[in-house]
This record gives C-alpha cells, structure tokens and sequence, in this order.
C-alpha cells in the first residue's frame, strides 16, 4: 500500500471518523468500538476498546506480528490486534478497520444472518453484496481469526463481515469512507428488521449496481 498520509494525520482521520459515528448515532450504548489505520505496510494505529472522546495521543502503534511498539494498550485492547491484522494481511489495500457492536447490524449477527445488500446506500458505499457472517470464535482468538481470514479469502470483494454473536467489522481505503459505510450498513440492517413488519424487504432489480455506478460517473464527471 502507497500513501504519503503521516501518523498523525491517520490519527487525527480516526479521531474525526469516530466523531461521525457518535454523530450518526450507530454506535452502541456503551460506545464500545476499535478503529484501525495503516500507517505502513507493517503497522497501524489502533484505539482502545471505548471510544466516547477519543483523543490521538490515546492511540497505539502496533505491528502486523502483535506487538505493541508505541503507546499503550489494556490486556482487554490488546486481544483484537489479531483481528485487526489479519484484516490488513488478507487485504493489502485496506487502510481502515472498523469494529463496532451497532445494534442492527448486531443483530444480524446473533442470528447468524447475512445481512442483503438492498438499500442504495451499500450500493454507493461499497457493499454491493450480502454481508457474510463470521462463525463464532472467542475475540481475538485463533479461532477468531482463521474464520475471518477464510471468510475473507472466500469473499474477496465483501467490504464487511458480521462476526457471530459479537457484532460488525468493516474495512475500506480510509478513515471516513470506512465510517460512512459503517452508516450505511447500519441503517440497512435498520431498514430491513422495519421492512420485516409489512411484508420483508424486497431485493434490487436486475442492473442496479450498474446503474448506481453509472449515475455516480455522470455527478463526478
């Protein structure tokens, strides 16, 4: 991965991202979250585990291998580096990892239920697929982490994944794009447990990621 973006600057991106979340409201009641960012190809920053006020000196530096090189981390913290590694292992291009436990989006994944992709906002946003859910494994554990890895590997253009009976993970080339599709997702799992009350949700017709994308080039161009 190439960036010139500094350390501090990533960490004032995930400062402001985790300000959007707050802001948008799909955070969970006790404001549990990790946020991560790349700062090279073998380090990224990493939060601790709540997030309500988060400032940039409270932000660790830790390697891909697990270690924490500046800064600090609580034994409860340090649990998840796996999995914020094994994110950036299997995607090289990732530059973002955001974990949250977000309500609707949760509970997806306590029923062990991919959430479809049927709202334009995931189409916009990055996840034009169903967002696949994770088997269960203790945080941070072996366990954990191979199924991520593998969900990964077998859905290499999935953006998210639900991790059983825990909660969101999502990943993207930044901060705010990967705080904007947390909204998205979110809002989506909303929608669908609303849509279930009158009828379910009803899938996009044929084409519709294609005409999304064609009427974004038309604004950009």
């Amino acid at each position: 991965m190439t960036d010139t973006t500094t350390a501090s600057e990533r960490a004032a991106q995930l400062v402001a991202a985790c300000e959007a979340l707050f802001t948008a409201g799909v955070m969970s009641r006790s404001g549990h979250a990790n946020l991560s960012a790349r700062i090279d190809d073998g380090h990224f920053l990493l939060t601790p585990g709540f997030v309500r006020g988060l400032r940039p000196g409270q932000l660790a530096t830790v390697s891909l291998d697990g270690r924490v090189v500046d800064g600090e981390l609580s034994s409860v913290s340090a649990e998840i580096i796996s999995m914020h590694s094994a994110v950036y292992r299997a995607r090289p291009r990732v530059g973002t990892v955001i974990h949250t436990h977000s309500p609707a989006a949760t509970a997806f994944a306590v029923a062990h239920r991919p959430l479809p992709c049927r709202t334009e906002p995931m189409l916009r946003f990055g996840q034009a697929e169903d967002v696949p859910v994770v088997p269960w494994g203790p945080r941070g554990s072996d366990v954990s982490v191979r199924g991520i890895a593998e969900v990964l590997e077998r859905r290499p253009t999935t953006a998210a994944a639900l991790l059983a009976n825990h909660g969101l993970l999502v990943f993207g080339p930044d901060p705010a794009a990967t705080a904007q599709l947390v909204v998205a997702i979110e809002e989506s799992a909303e929608a669908e447990l609303a849509a279930a009350a009158v009828g379910g949700a009803v899938d996009f017709p044929e084409g519709a990621l294609e005409a999304v994308r064609a009427s974004a080039a038309r604004v950009a161009s």
